[in-house]
């Protein structure tokens, strides 16, 4: 066999760790001439975090425009966008956790990434200052933003005055104008046991609620700003989270349930019988329950339970939070196989919570109007892979569906007045945008224009597949067709797979970054000439409970990939297809799957790009245990296709050593293997220049592997 050393090229665009490696020599021509650039279709500017004020008709929210990440905000009637902020710099400076004032006049976010567990704050440019992340606040009205404190969360008060923050087991808090002095610069605002976190402000900005963990029970407490005090509601030996403030802010609701017997640790709320001490079951309330929901009064401290759950129904246990909702408190919960909202009344009495979002469906993004009364959703019911806007009382009701079509709606924001709904739209050639929906419902209308070069009309439909694994499992797919594609031809064959594994790849651009942008990368192959497919494998979100907990999946047998290799068989048989080169490539999980792909199959796959998979599920290498059969190092042996590595080295998800093991056993194996490392960088790369990078290169990959009018013969493959 013939081999070259090859440099992935990467322009001089950003510092990118090249490693020179061996690969299979060939020459080969992309399957026709692009229409337009990876630049082009990536150029709309991506929204994110939108808000909306609570008095006034003024919605806000975050921008990504090709690496620059900026706050814009638009008032009524026209909504006309204004960017407040004058970020230029593709810096991977992340902006998040956009927070607005009730009166619309001020603006707080967090400028800067998550910290990781040893606190390291992502820094992808390799400033050699370092990196913070800090809440900034930008006025309105216009003028430059200010930096308001060093926090790694932020909770804006209503008035838009203060922000409290929890660091290091404490609540502090900071003035939003610089010009206010306070006598309390970075100190706790009160010291207690224990550790406190989940600060909520009340709508009169007076008190917070907050969360006091005790490790094996938990309190919801209640400090006066004014008055400085502390009230507990209820306390008890259980653990109460979620604090969620009434209109008039003289009670909070929260959930509780039991407390850890004996010493027993585990994050508050997702205890399981696994975290337990070994003999002893789930702890259960004396009527045999294990979750409810509790009303305090902030001035008194007494508690008492509105509503708790069946004891033979453990579904429960998965909500995470409570919302107060005009005289109902509302809540997510999956009783039904579906994950569906429901409402309690806050004044107690309730047998059975009211099921607000019926039918078939994930009901995933809410709004509620001013008085609380109403709730708006975004959901997949009836039009399962897409997004639409829908409303319902909080106290139950008929839901009201209001959007439809080709178009996806998403996090809706509801306005001040009450007449309209912000949302996130996109449909199959309309990249993500902010628009504003009746809330009576009607025609979404957009309100960004479109960038000049972007390639709008060159987009295809992609079409709904429905497709079964060889073990009977249904699972989902969309196929993307070259536009100039005539009968008799065939094409090369590239396969998408999402992340997560709890995501759903839609019909349309997604309202998750990455996956807006692996939906563009998917028209730009398929406007090359490849036949494209996404695929939905089980364990996904979007199909109700069953299908996201399929069994085995994951280290436990990895039964998801039986889903990729039936796409690659459906692609296979195709008259379209070229069966000698089909590819598959993703991050994440999508990087799983992509290497069980070339390690189980590479008879089928002719080539992949692994963005940031995980390799070897768990610690053990040990042959006989089903983690390690789970996993593509376990294949290594029958691993002949060629792949490119892609990873950051400061990936907080998947750890950078999954990829340098794979690397160690492919150099043994002689597996033809190209690699791309980022410096610094995390999971979901931050650098713009990076995300370019890594599609060119992918890009140029396929090009040379699947692209020309042969087929790749690569020795020991076929």
């Amino acid at each position: 066999m013939t081999r070259r050393t090859a440099v992935i090229p990467v322009l001089a665009r950003a510092a990118v760790a090249l490693v020179t490696l061996t690969v299979a020599a060939l020459t080969a021509s992309p399957a026709q001439a692009q229409r337009f650039s990876i630049e082009d279709v990536l150029s709309p500017g991506y929204p994110v975090q939108l808000v909306a004020a609570k008095a006034t008709d003024r919605i806000a929210w975050i921008e990504y425009e090709e690496g620059r990440r900026n706050v814009y905000t638009a008032t009524a009637p026209g909504f006309e966008p204004v960017r407040l902020t004058r970020y230029e710099d593709d810096d991977g400076r992340d902006l998040s956790n956009l927070r607005i004032s009730d009166d619309g006049s001020t603006l707080v976010f967090l400028r800067g990434h998550t910290p990781n567990r040893e606190g390291w704050i992502a820094n992808p440019a390799s400033d050699p200052r370092g990196a913070e992340r800090a809440v900034w606040a930008v006025s309105t009205a216009g003028g430059e933003p200010w930096r308001v404190v060093e926090a790694w969360n932020v909770a804006l008060s209503p008035d838009g005055e203060w922000v409290a923050y929890a660091k290091d087991g404490a609540i502090y808090r900071a003035p939003v104008n610089p010009g206010v002095v306070t006598s309390e610069p970075e100190r706790p605002l009160f010291s207690v046991f224990g550790s406190q976190g989940s600060p909520v402000w009340s709508p009169d900005s007076r008190r917070i609620a907050f969360v006091s963990d005790r490790e094996d029970h938990s309190f919801i407490g209640v400090y006066d700003t004014d008055n400085p005090g502390i009230t507990y509601l209820g306390p008890a030996v259980d653990r109460d989270t979620s604090p969620t403030w009434s209109p008039d802010g003289t009670r909070v609701a929260f959930i509780r349930r039991p407390g850890l017997p004996f010493g027993a640790r585990a994050d508050l709320g997702e205890a399981s019988p696994d975290d337990l001490p070994d003999g002893m079951t789930e702890a259960r309330f004396a009527g045999g329950y294990d979750f409810s929901i509790w009303v305090g009064d902030v001035r008194t401290g007494e508690a008492r339970e509105v509503w708790h759950n069946d004891p033979d129904d453990e579904i429960h246990r998965e909500v995470r939070s409570v919302i107060w909702a005009g005289d109902h408190i509302i809540f997510q919960a999956e009783p039904g196989g579906w994950r569906r909202y429901y409402s309690v009344a806050a004044a107690g009495g309730t047998t059975s919570p009211a099921e607000l979002t019926p039918g078939d469906g994930i009901a995933e993004y809410i709004s509620l109007s001013p008085d609380g009364r109403t709730l708006f959703y975004a959901t997949n019911a009836g039009d399962i892979d897409r997004r639409h806007l829908w409303r319902v009382p909080t106290s139950g009701g008929e839901a009201r569906q209001l959007t439809d079509g080709d178009g996806i709606e998403t996090y809706p924001a509801v306005l001040a007045s009450g007449g309209e709904v912000a949302v996130l739209y996109a449909n199959a050639s309309q990249p993500l945008t902010v628009a504003v929906v009746p809330a009576d419902g009607g025609e979404a209308r957009t309100i960004r224009e479109l960038p000049a070069r972007y390639p709008f009309d060159e987009h295809v439909m992609p079409e709904a597949v429905t497709l079964e694994a060889e073990d009977g499992y249904e699972f989902y797919n969309q196929l993307f067709l070259p536009p100039d594609l005539q009968p008799g031809e065939k094409r090369p064959a590239m396969i998408f797979i999402h992340g997560g594994s709890r995501r759903q790849m839609l019909l349309g651009y997604h309202y998750m970054h990455f996956y807006h942008m692996a939906y563009a990368m998917n028209q730009y192959f398929a406007n090359k000439g490849y036949v494209v497919l996404s695929v939905n494998y089980r364990s996904g979100i979007g199909y109700g409970r069953e299908f996201r907990n399929a069994p085995g999946r994951g280290r436990q047998g990895n039964t998801e990939y039986r889903d990729i290799k039936a796409a690659g068989e459906y692609l296979r048989d195709r008259d379209d297809v070229d069966a000698a080169r089909i590819g598959l490539w993703g991050l994440s999980y999508g990087g799983i799957l992509t290497a069980q792909g070339l390690a189980r199959d590479s008879d089928l796959f002719a080539a992949g790009v692994d963005i940031a998979g995980v390799h070897l599920w768990g610690n053990s290498i040990d042959p006989e245990t089903v983690s390690y059969q789970s996993s593509s190092v376990a294949e290594v042996e029958n691993w002949t296709s060629p792949v490119l590595l892609i990873h950051g080295d400061d990936d907080r998800n998947v750890a950078f050593s999954q990829t340098v093991g794979l690397v160690q056993l492919l150099r043994a194996q002689g597996v033809p293997h190209e690699l791309i490392v980022f410096p610094d960088d995390v999971h979901d790369f931050l650098l713009h220049e990076r995300w370019l990078i890594t599609f060119d290169a992918t890009d140029d990959f396929f090009d040379r592997y699947m692209g020309g009018d042969g087929a790749v013969a690569t020795e020991g493959r076929r």
